[in-house]
């Protein structure tokens, strides 16, 4: 039996990061993954749907092109060289990460690897199996999407996250049930693709666990886009009917059915416990428990990602990762992470830290503001004026509690904000730093000075 310091189910990017964290630190390390090295990630999530969501971008610039002076009389677009391009991009990353674990001296399994309380694993593939012993085991299983037993569902064909990102045909007609990240950003792709998009959530607002304000202004941007919501709405029953699915659902004791020729569920991920049904560890709910530094109930059995539940996000998972890692060579985790969340429809959402409602739950004293992006120059320059900016602080010294973005580019401006929390900034650190002129990111600057209630172009 082969023996390592480190065995880690699961090639997503919290098991295939800490393999190489752990074997850049000198510890032998296994990977077992029975799919496709980068995980959900890579293979059927972040990847995918951001590749997708360029193609979409770049339709809604050439339908806007008059804007710019720019005539385009007629152009065309193909699924089917779109999922091609997307299928190009997750090889490569994917090769990328096979290359990672050979230069690195990773041992790679394929297989799904199941563990005891021994930390003996076996990797099974198809009929063959075989073990390995570990003195460590990270479980990274991940998550695999929900799909609940509505009535009827069973009955029709119906698309998940897993298999939206392969389809072969633009649908006339599409309904996505649950308005959360991962529907809102699939709307926006295929509202792009001239699809009729419905959305049918339970709540009474999209986005139910992020900032109302954010919520309530993106949903304002998609209605104004063409997708219509259908908030506070309970699916009853699917049934099919010539090709056709119809969708019932009831609002406020009112019943209403869609026919549609494409159904998407989309109201969460569940952990992936396939492998781990022999181990003795506490869960709580239905995820797997694990402390800040990642340990299980069981003495050297992590547990990273998907499988604890809290923030589902890859990066979040790559962090835990790194800090499993960090526990085994001896080194205890000191805070909690700061873990920033984003979502990618048109306009985009990041946020990180508390919503204004948390913060006041928590017993903070708060303060809120919020700015529109509209007067930024750099957004009317480039016609990217739908958004806000918003920071929650603690009001007597100005601590940062959260920051709310919407609009062009913030995912990839939050991390500024991020940094801030980080390093436990307050408001007039944001208010007295320089930003250049023109971008977006003034418009933090802004919110921070409107805080301060020393606004330039905001009071």
């Amino acid at each position: 039996m082969k023996t390592f310091d480190l065995a880690i189910i699961g090639g997503g990017p919290g098991g295939y990061v800490a393999a190489i964290r752990a074997a850049k630190e000198g510890l032998s390390v296994a990977l077992v993954e029975g799919r496709d090295l980068g995980g959900t990630c890579l293979n059927r999530g972040c990847i995918p749907s951001k590749t997708l969501l360029k193609h979409a971008e770049v339709i809604e610039e050439i339908k806007d092109s008059r804007t710019y002076g720019i005539t385009v009389n007629d152009f065309s677009y193909s699924i089917e060289e779109m999922i091609n391009r997307k299928n190009k991009v997750v090889n490569q990353l994917k090769n990328g990460i096979k290359g990672l674990m050979k230069q690195n001296k990773i041992t790679v399994f394929e297989g799904y690897g199941y563990v005891d309380d021994s930390k003996t694993v076996t990797v099974k593939t198809g009929d063959d199996s075989e073990k390995l012993q570990a003195e460590n085991v990270i479980l990274a299983n991940g998550s695999k999407p929900f799909v609940p037993p509505l009535p009827g569902l069973d009955t029709v064909d119906y698309f998940t996250s897993d298999t939206i990102f392969d389809i072969s045909e633009v649908p006339s007609h599409m309904v996505i049930v649950g308005g959360g990240v991962i529907g809102l950003e699939i709307a926006c792709i295929f509202n792009s693709l001239d699809t009729k998009v419905e959305i049918v959530e339970m709540a009474d607002r999209i986005l139910p666990n992020e900032d109302p304000d954010a919520a309530g202004y993106l949903a304002k941007e998609v209605a104004n886009n063409g997708i219509t919501i259908h908030t506070g709405s309970k699916i009853t029953s699917f049934a099919s009917d010539d090709g056709k699915t119809t969708v019932t659902m009831e609002k406020n004791g009112e019943t209403k059915s869609l026919q549609t020729d494409s159904v998407l569920v989309s109201v969460g991920r569940s952990p992936n416990l396939t492998g781990i049904e022999d181990l003795s560890v506490d869960f709580d709910g239905k995820f797997v428990k694990a402390d800040r530094n990642m340990k299980t109930s069981i003495d050297g059995i992590y547990a990273v990602g998907d499988l604890i539940g809290g923030f589902q996000l890859a990066h979040a998972a790559t962090d835990e990762g790194i800090k499993a890692v960090n526990h085994i060579l001896g080194k205890s985790a000191k805070k909690e992470s700061i873990i920033p969340r984003c979502v990618y429809t048109f306009p985009e959402i990041a946020s990180v830290g508390l919503t204004e409602a948390q913060a006041k739950e928590a017993g903070y004293r708060v303060k809120a503001k919020k700015v529109d992006i509209a007067a930024n120059g750099k957004a009317i320059a480039a016609g990217e004026t739908s958004g806000l900016m918003k920071i929650i602080a603690e009001e007597k010294y100005g601590e940062i509690l959260g920051v709310v973005m919407v609009g062009a580019h913030v995912t990839e401006m939050i991390s500024q904000a991020t940094s801030y929390m980080h390093l436990e900034g307050t408001v007039d650190e944001i208010e007295s730093m320089v930003f250049p002129h023109p971008t977006i990111s003034e418009s933090l600057f802004e919110a921070g000075s409107a805080w301060l209630e020393k606004g330039i172009h905001f009071n």
